[in-house]
């Protein structure tokens, strides 16, 4: 407003203006002796424009959220306070913008969301998550979470609903997600080579994109879909079918030399879902296995039979050699997943402890060490990086209890069914294709979390949460198909 009083529009003016601003600020910043004051200036001058610009083209900030998820790098603001940046604090700012929206015209809120079942499902979690909260061991780390979940929702699930709204859209998605992973796999390839492409020397490649290889193996091969789809909507005689068809094989030497083997597992039954929703065979397949799991969750609490899972501590060791790695695993005497067994027995101890509203929501590390086992224990039990389970249901069981660990449950099952169900009835190939690939990343996330809890990253959170929004959008493109025909 000063600014607009003194110096109005003139270009002269506004120069003089700035300048000695800058001048000012750059004296009382040598006076003081604090530097950080020279950024006032750049502050002032900077800040109207980038609003103003991001107020009128907010559906560049999404695309560019897109962009960065490969990219962004998580930051440590304080020991116990970490950021994933830039990418959420885009996440934050699509929230806050949308929220003042809805708020000066609460009309602009998509009704084909508020409709829609999937997101009455997210609503009741979040209600529930909200419950969890007000009863938690720790509320202020579980409203915390409560927050994060919203700037994760809001970006994924809703502003797709303004921002998609053609098949040239979902074709920018897939761009804008896997040139920037191309870049990281190709460097991180280059890397590992001056490694000899060592099991060991994985961890030394993935700063600062990854925080280690099994991040980075998940979003790779949730990614792997895309690329696959595309090649196949491609014609062999464009140009750009080479390039997939090199980007598909260097993905999956990537893959390979990543030696995770939750991804590994993650693409053989990603693989196999294609073929099952193709048959129609989801509903089917999901009552088996959850009859499979519950039988088997039965057998180990029983009699306490899984205390025959208890590891030798002496024997239970970290192996740098890829063989001896996957040898370890199959005798249980791998160090990452005994350490697994340590966390889920004290899990489902802290479940059986609080069944109904859970511990609360992001509260596992504060307690769960109260409930563990020690005959469980490992040399990497005092766990330093604060890291969680390492069994996302199990972590929604006893953070939220029993009904958020169905709410979320019967949220991916209508997921998958969803994605089936479109795959048949769409008539139009790329939308057909974008809800199998979107069934298949679901199917892959939901592996990977059986063995980990990423759905609260923003690499592959953000892609859980943004397949959701999809197939939203997708049921509005399904509605408009009938539409035309009747």
């Amino acid at each position: 407003m000063l600014k607009k009083i003194f110096i109005g529009n003139n270009p002269l003016q506004q120069f003089w203006f700035h300048g000695l601003l800058l001048m000012a600020f750059g004296v009382v910043a040598l006076v003081l002796q604090a530097p950080l004051l020279i950024t006032v200036p750049f502050i002032i001058v900077l800040l109207p424009k980038v609003v103003q610009y991001t107020i009128a083209q907010t559906h560049q900030l999404f695309w560019l959220l897109l962009l960065l998820l490969p990219l962004s790098t998580e930051i440590n603001i304080t020991p116990s306070l970490g950021l994933d940046f830039p990418d959420e604090l885009i996440m934050m700012l699509l929230t806050g913008l949308f929220l003042i929206q809805v708020i000066h015209q609460p009309r602009s809120f998509p009704i084909v969301v508020l409709k829609h079942p999937l997101f009455l499902l997210i609503v009741l979690q979040l209600c529930w998550m909200l419950i969890c909260t007000y009863y938690s061991q720790n509320s202020v780390l579980s409203l915390k979470f409560f927050l994060a979940k919203i700037w994760y929702i809001i970006p994924f699930v809703v502003l797709p609903q303004y921002f998609i709204q053609s098949q040239s859209e979902f074709k920018k998605i897939a761009l804008l997600l896997l040139l920037p992973m191309s870049l990281v796999v190709i460097q991180c390839l280059i890397r590992h080579a001056l490694f000899n492409f060592s099991f060991e020397g994985i961890k030394q490649t993935l700063s600062p994109f990854f925080r280690n290889h099994v991040n980075y193996s998940a979003m790779l091969v949730c990614l792997m879909p895309i690329i696959w789809y595309m090649r196949k909507l491609t014609s062999k005689n464009n140009q750009y079918y080479k390039w997939l068809s090199a980007g598909l094989i260097v993905g999956l030497v990537a893959l390979f030399f990543a030696y995770s083997r939750g991804a590994w597992v993650a693409l053989i039954l990603g693989i196999i879902t294609a073929f099952i929703i193709y048959k129609k065979w989801m509903l089917k397949v999901m009552m088996m296995g959850t009859i499979i799991i519950a039988l088997l969750i039965g057998w180990l609490a029983s009699n306490q039979h899984y205390v025959q899972f208890a590891p030798n501590y002496e024997q239970t060791i970290f192996h740098s050699n890829l063989g001896e790695h996957l040898s370890s695993t199959t005798s249980l005497k791998d160090l990452s997943n005994a350490e697994r067994f340590y966390r889920w027995v004290a899990g489902a101890k802290m479940f059986a402890a609080k069944p109904i509203t859970g511990f609360g929501p992001n509260t596992f590390y504060d307690y769960y060490k109260n409930y563990a086992v020690d005959v469980f224990k490992t040399y990497v039990s005092n766990n330093p990086e604060h890291s969680s389970v390492h069994n996302y249901f199990l972590l929604m069981a006893l953070e939220q209890g029993f009904i958020g660990l169905l709410l979320f449950c019967i949220l991916l099952f209508i997921v998958l069914m969803y994605a089936q169900q479109l795959y048949h009835q769409l008539q139009h190939q790329v939308y057909k294709i974008v809800a199998i690939a979107t069934g298949v990343i679901i199917v892959m996330i939901a592996t990977i979390n059986m063995m980990s809890d990423m759905i609260e990253t923003d690499k592959i959170g953000s892609l859980f949460w943004l397949c959701v929004g999809i197939l939203i959008v997708l049921s509005k493109e399904l509605k408009l198909e009938q539409e035309s025909i009747a």
